[in-house]
């Protein structure tokens, strides 16, 4: 086993992690900017460097920094969480180049899964089903509007680069189509350098539903489940559920199958999440992206299949077998992630800002992973999550139960707080009869 390791993130998952490696005995290094100094991360982990100041590009993105603390600290692996580095194929290269483990799967992997126009030609290939779509980036506009022809209206305009649910449009017709492409396009450019655009089949009704896959040290892929995330504000996720209330017995046997066959495609190791998009009126689904990474809502996951990821991904990293055995892996009971973010319950905009209260909530079938106590500030600098609460139960109503009254025990004062949004969520017959979709938010407001 990896015996020090260098956590490239933080908030949060930085403390995920630290909390496994201190459980397995490994030493654990934080890196942090001048802004996250007195975050709890900094003081769990048993070492900690500061790499630069508040900019991500100059401290969490900054690979000379970050290897500098490396090998400063003696650190014998690197672990990146996700966001920041964590899709960097050529950061994953540079850590293997200067004699580190990398936490993650390999760079040629990355790089496969990274381009999105790429990614759905090797999927097709595999024979995992994508949505209508380009396979080639548009050129210009006036190829799109001949794909879009070609593909049928309304239409996803994405950038090829992208990710997060960064860089989309959708266009229900010509008119649109022109106006989207050219903000996707200036967008995917200034924020990812590649200014590639993608044309695919957009679908008003879907589901957002994706499967957990891990690449084994001995070349197997295996799928631990499905997970919702259709609860979403501007394409980017705030609650996940697992299993999913849309995926039956049989669908699910169709699911994992075709995750591991994406995985199997590009060689994957370590831990990853195929992304899919579902039709509830047929029941087809269609490859929508990879993550080459931890996910945020790896938590669903790991109560229902009873695994701790982070120690499965220092396991694969280091050679070794997991801990449970691949072939009999079971669901058993549900589990809710809420994202609880600073930002506004109703707009859903950022609302940094300094924390006087902190109280968690606690109890059977409550878990906490923050990145905050009270005393610290939510600084404008990086993503709004504050906390994710996981509920657990026997049933998905149990779960939904222990939601309601782990949402009204939490307090947070000082930045603004999502927090409402979740109650009124919990009440809403629509995510109540768990026949619900993507447009589910935009309903409610």
């Amino acid at each position: 086993m990896i015996e020090s390791l260098l956590v490239a993130n933080r908030g949060e998952i930085a403390r995920r992690i630290i909390r496994t490696g201190r459980r397995l005995g490994i030493r654990t290094i934080a890196v942090h900017s001048e802004a996250d100094g007195a975050l709890p991360f900094v003081t769990e982990a048993d070492e900690a460097v500061c790499v630069g100041p508040a900019n991500p590009a100059q401290s969490y993105r900054n690979v000379e920094a970050i290897l500098d603390a490396a090998r400063s600290t003696g650190a014998q692996a690197i672990h990146p969480g996700y966001g920041f580095l964590s899709e960097n194929a050529d950061f994953a290269r540079t850590v293997e180049g200067a004699g580190l483990i990398w936490v993650g799967p390999g760079a040629d992997a990355i790089s496969a899964m990274g381009d999105k126009i790429n990614a759905r030609n090797l999927m097709a290939a595999a024979g995992v089903p994508v949505a209508p779509g380009t396979t080639e980036p548009t050129s210009d506009l006036d190829a799109a509007v001949a794909a879009a022809v070609e593909i049928g209206y309304p239409v996803m305009v994405k950038a090829a680069a992208g990710g997060g649910g960064m860089g989309m449009g959708v266009a229900a017709d010509e008119a649109a189509l022109r106006t989207e492409y050219d903000k996707v396009r200036a967008f995917a450019e200034r924020m990812f350098g590649d200014g590639s655009v993608l044309i695919e089949r957009y679908f008003p009704r879907v589901r957002h539903v994706e499967v957990q896959i891990l690449g084994l040290a001995d070349g197997r892929v295996v799928a631990l489940g499905e997970r919702e995330c259709s609860v979403q504000r501007r394409n980017q996720k705030l609650v996940e559920e697992s299993p999913s209330p849309a995926v039956s017995p049989e669908l699910r046997e169709r699911f994992l199958a075709a995750a591991v066959r994406a995985g199997e495609a590009v060689n994957y190791r370590n831990a990853g999440t195929v992304e899919c998009l579902l039709d509830p009126s047929t029941q087809e689904f269609f490859f929508l992206e990879m993550n080459t990474r931890l996910q945020v809502e790896h938590p669903v996951t790991e109560y229902v299949y009873g695994v701790d990821l982070v120690e499965e991904q220092l396991r694969v990293a280091s050679g070794l077998a997991p801990t449970f055995d691949p072939d009999a892996l079971t669901p058993r009971g549900h589990a809710i992630e809420l994202r609880v973010n600073a930002e506004d319950p109703k707009r859903f905009l950022p609302g940094p800002g300094a924390i006087t209260t902190w109280n968690e909530p606690s109890g059977t079938g409550v878990r906490v992973d923050s990145g905050y106590v009270a005393g610290n500030t939510v600084t404008p600098f990086y993503d709004s999550l504050m906390a994710k609460l996981i509920l657990t139960g026997a049933t998905r109503e149990e779960a939904v139960e222990r939601a309601r009254a782990a949402v009204a025990q939490f307090e947070i004062v000082g930045p603004k707080c999502n927090l409402p949004f979740f109650a009124e969520l919990l009440e809403n017959p629509e995510f109540l009869s768990g026949d619900y979709d993507t447009g589910i938010v935009s309903r409610m407001r």
